[in-house]
């Protein structure tokens, strides 16, 4: 039996997709509405999460440290339920020093932890297309493999110790947002100077920047789609704040990375904290005076 718990736009489609491939599942969320769409599919409804973590495996899809911390550290909690040998993956995108602790802390308890944060937005959750990134012991990993492939199209296992696969995740999101920022200022110059956004684009992702990361967000960027977010704002300035503060846990100085978190400082002033975190890019074009 697989617990999940957190059945956000991530998580409802990762769920889902684990119950495609037969897999028993009970779910838990703190809003019922989105565990009921889960049943009516197949699933177990649990009335706490204590109830979800009667199984071999639970997996967790939560928006931030607060919100893992209070499902496995509280009371009736993950910690406090999981069984011994069991295994908690954890999908969320968490600090490097939380996923520490949880490594710890499970051992403590005689249960197994992994780190798996995912690459790709709600439509590829749902197709089962995300990219999984791993870590923990050998065991464990081979223990939840299975889940993985029903999940994603390709799991990538970076470190036997469960948190170097959070920094790897970091990492990419400040890659991601920083691609936003760049293309939302060659954007902004090229339309003050009378071109148009998608023909732009077009050239773009027909020559040197044909991957799916300008192709992504940079029709979001020249639709100007920001809503509904597939992934908020606020957690992408989340995202960005942890990856500064892993790289000062390590000395590595990261410029690029304080810019993008002003630039979201900024977004989130103005009001866009439920914007898509691609909303970031529309900022050059508001300081070209053009919107």
């Amino acid at each position: 039996m697989i617990g999940f718990i957190g059945l956000g736009r991530m998580g409802s489609g990762m769920a889902a997709n684990l119950l495609r491939a037969g897999h028993d599942v009970v779910v838990f969320n703190r809003t019922a509405e989105k565990a009921r769409v889960l049943v009516g599919q197949g699933a177990k409804g649990a009335e706490s999460v204590g109830a979800a973590c009667r199984g071999e495996v639970v997996v967790t899809m939560l928006a931030d440290d607060r919100a893992v911390e209070q499902v496995a550290f509280g009371t009736d909690g993950i910690l406090e339920r999981l069984g011994k040998g069991a295994v908690h993956v954890s999908s969320s995108t968490i600090s490097v020093a939380l996923a520490e602790r949880l490594a710890q802390a499970h051992a403590a308890r005689g249960q197994r932890f992994v780190s798996a944060p995912v690459f790709g937005r709600p439509d590829a959750a749902a197709a089962g297309k995300l990219f999984i990134v791993a870590a923990g012991e050998d065991a464990a990993l081979a223990a939840v493999s299975g889940l993985f492939e029903a999940m994603g199209q390709r799991t990538f296992v970076v470190s036997n110790r469960p948190a170097a696969s959070n920094l790897v995740k970091l990492s990419g999101n400040f890659l991601i947002a920083a691609v936003v920022e760049g293309l939302g200022e060659a954007m902004a110059l090229v339309e003050k100077g009378g071109i148009d956004r998608r023909q732009y684009l077009e050239i773009l992702t027909s020559t040197l920047f044909g991957a799916p990361v300008y192709r992504t967000y940079g029709g979001l960027l020249a639709e100007a789609k920001f809503e509904p977010a597939g992934f908020a704002a606020s957690l992408g300035h989340k995202d960005i704040r942890l990856a500064l503060e892993a790289a000062e846990a390590l000395r590595v100085p990261m410029p690029l990375a304080s810019l993008v978190r002003d630039r979201f400082l900024a977004l989130l002033a103005q009001g866009g904290e439920r914007l898509d975190w691609s909303a970031i890019g529309m900022l050059a074009t508001k300081d070209a005076g053009l919107g």
